[in-house]
């Protein structure tokens, strides 16, 4: 099946390449649905998930603003079959797609309306179920605190409070290991230790922004990119620290309990005093070794802990232009269908 929705991916881009080439317009969602009508018996496929991959390629050019996107293959590209509410049926710890029976493992109780779902599979070959649904929240009790959150190489996170939250850096704990996989060919072994470097990341991550979320009820973060740092030396630790994902992670769970979550312009944070507001702290690549430093005004600062401390300061008096700002309002009730 996931080399049929291969096969439907690729066709999807090789007739839109050639449609824009002759006609100079692109191919939508509908005429795509148009064009692969009829083929869900040979392919193995319900016709709405054949839909469904076409939606999504239609989305990912959008978004790509590429004339070709890559191919699919079943060497490169990982299993994956859409699913739409119509065309499955959960049965206790069974799955009903296409007149076939799949029994799977059910990590956690299948809660609300079903609404879409996919079968995916990871770099181990494993296979797994995803289903989406909607469910009603529960509103966070409100504590009134705030929170402003410096994210950072050495120390993963920093809070305002001087709070820190770190772990060990997961790809130089393996790196030996893996090295040693990847001399002896061991292809199996390599991927082993890929997904446990993630799985182990992942899992530290969801348990921190789970931890802060329930804490706290304003959330500011520093707008850090790791698009320029992963260029440079630092690019290791740059990809340990996983910044994108803890954000999401919060800015998603943020939605959920009705916590106010912001991103904001950290520009000069680091050398800001936090007290007197002087640009009096250590600057440039040679201090970054620096980290505690005294200001003009008598103020002895931690470098990370100030930082955060502007970080919250900046999102207590105004939005941030031109950059990454994600702002969840206190949601009253109702149905949580925002995704991120």
């Amino acid at each position: 099946m996931s080399q049929s929705v291969n096969f439907v991916w690729n066709y999807c881009n090789q007739t839109s390449v050639e449609y824009v080439n002759k006609k100079d317009k692109w191919l939508s969602a509908f005429d795509l649905f148009y064009l692969t009508r009829g083929c869900s018996k040979d392919l193995s496929l319900n016709a709405q998930s054949i839909q469904a991959v076409a939606k999504e390629y239609v989305d990912k050019r959008k978004q790509s603003y590429k004339i070709k996107l890559k191919w699919r293959s079943s060497k490169r590209s990982l299993g994956w079959i859409p699913l739409n509410r119509q065309s499955f049926r959960v049965c206790g710890d069974s799955v009903l797609y296409n007149k076939f029976e799949f029994r799977f493992w059910k990590s956690r109780k299948i809660e609300g309306k079903i609404k879409s779902g996919s079968f995916n599979q990871d770099a181990k070959g494993n296979w797994y179920i995803n289903i989406f649904c909607e469910v009603e929240y529960k509103q966070k009790h409100k504590s009134g605190g705030s929170i402003g959150i410096d994210m950072g190489l050495k120390t993963i996170a920093t809070l305002s409070n001087g709070t820190t939250l770190d772990r060990e850096n997961i790809t130089t704990k393996y790196a030996s290991k893996l090295a040693m996989a990847q001399r002896a060919g061991k292809k199996k072994q390599t991927r082993s230790i890929h997904a446990k470097i993630k799985n182990v990341r992942n899992d530290w991550n969801h348990k921190t922004t789970t931890k802060l979320i329930n804490q706290f009820d304003t959330i500011y973060v520093g707008n850090v990119s790791s698009s320029k740092l992963i260029k440079t030396r630092m690019a290791k630790s740059v990809s340990d620290a996983s910044w994108a994902d803890f954000k999401s992670m919060l800015a998603y769970k943020a939605i959920a309990l009705g916590v106010e979550y912001k991103e904001v312009n950290e520009s000069y944070s680091t050398v800001t005093c936090s007290t007197c507001f002087e640009r009096t702290g250590p600057s440039g690549l040679s201090a970054l070794g620096v980290r505690e430093w005294t200001c003009k005004c008598g103020a002895f600062h931690n470098r990370d802990v100030n930082a955060a401390q502007n970080i919250l300061r900046f999102g207590h008096e105004s939005p941030i232009k031109g950059a990454a700002c994600v702002e969840m309002s206190n949601l009253e009730g109702g149905l949580l269908t925002k995704n991120i």
